[in-house]
């Protein structure tokens, strides 16, 4: 810990490409998705969330994501990762070489009834094969959380239910799990109890927060989760990435924030701000609007000035 009691350093992982870029209603060529994800790796992410194998007819942007886990340019040492239904979409991350499977979950049983059919244990379960194969084939295994913090269908999500989808990811395997306010409603006070309460089943160390921006408090949030002493986070580039769970709301916090609070704290990152900042504009440009991120509308006009 640093003087301040916070983390001296933290681990970002970049959701921008896959998370980020999901929910884009054009769709964007293999070409700039590879040309984002090179110019994330050269900015020094330890951790890239590159594709995505589930049936396209679901979710059309990530159609291309063999082409594009193909035509990386990949750095040694950096985790590129996949979000991974089944074992069918196992196979094909398999193929693509990915380096970490994703597999999700939520906490929620309304979201979890409503959005799979199932229930929590259920979905879970359903991924208990994905999880053996990639032990088998010595893949990282991370598990995410959603509506960890918040639903939109029953609202209030316990600190309780969060903690036993995380005991439930930890009995499957998973190196790493991550905490994620899907919708974007929690508030400090939450995110501590809720990191807290999970740290008794989980470590600290491997449990990450993936927060979204849709009530402007996400900074905020990742400060409380700091205090705890969370030192992996989530991120987009740009801020990409809508919440399809409330109409009009921003996703992702954009990584260009985040960089700058840790900066501004003196946590080591390893990452390129300016570089992230230059992904950012290149990645807005294409979409034809301008960064969601405020630090990096203002590093890049400042530039321009």
């Amino acid at each position: 810990m640093s003087t301040t009691g916070l983390p001296k350093a933290v681990k970002i992982v970049e959701v921008g490409p896959r998370d980020g870029l999901q929910n884009e209603k054009q769709t964007i060529a293999a070409e700039i998705k590879i040309d984002l994800v090179n110019r994330l790796t050269a900015a020094g992410f330890p951790n890239i969330e590159a594709a995505s194998f589930v049936s396209p007819k679901w979710v059309p942007q990530m159609a291309t994501s063999t082409d594009v886990m193909n035509a990386i340019t990949r750095k040694p040492g950096t985790i590129y990762s996949a979000l991974v239904p089944n074992m069918k979409g196992f196979e094909a991350a398999l193929a693509a070489r990915v380096d970490e499977v994703v597999i999700f979950g939520a906490a929620s049983e309304a979201f979890s009834q409503k959005n799979i059919n199932c229930s929590i244990a259920e979905s879970i379960e359903r991924f208990r094969e994905v999880a053996n194969a990639a032990k088998q084939h010595g893949l990282r295994l991370r598990g995410s959380v959603s509506c960890a913090l918040g639903c939109p269908y029953q609202g209030e999500v316990t600190a309780e239910a969060a903690t036993d989808v995380v005991r439930r990811m930890r009995d499957l395997g998973c190196d790493e799990i991550d905490i994620a306010d899907t919708i974007g409603v929690a508030t400090a006070g939450k995110v501590r109890r809720v990191f807290e309460h999970a740290a008794r089943e989980f470590p600290l160390d491997q449990l990450s927060g993936h927060f979204h921006d849709t009530y402007g408090q996400a900074l905020a949030n990742i400060y409380a989760a700091l205090e705890v002493g969370v030192s992996i986070y989530h991120s987009s580039v740009a801020g990409l990435g809508g919440c399809p769970y409330a109409k009009g709301a921003t996703g992702n916090v954009a990584t260009e924030d985040v960089l700058y609070l840790m900066q501004g704290l003196g946590i080591e990152t390893g990452i390129s701000l300016d570089a992230v900042v230059e992904a950012g504009q290149f990645i807005s440009t294409h979409l034809g609007r301008q960064s969601s991120s405020r630090a990096g509308t203002a590093i890049a006009s400042k530039r321009a000035a």
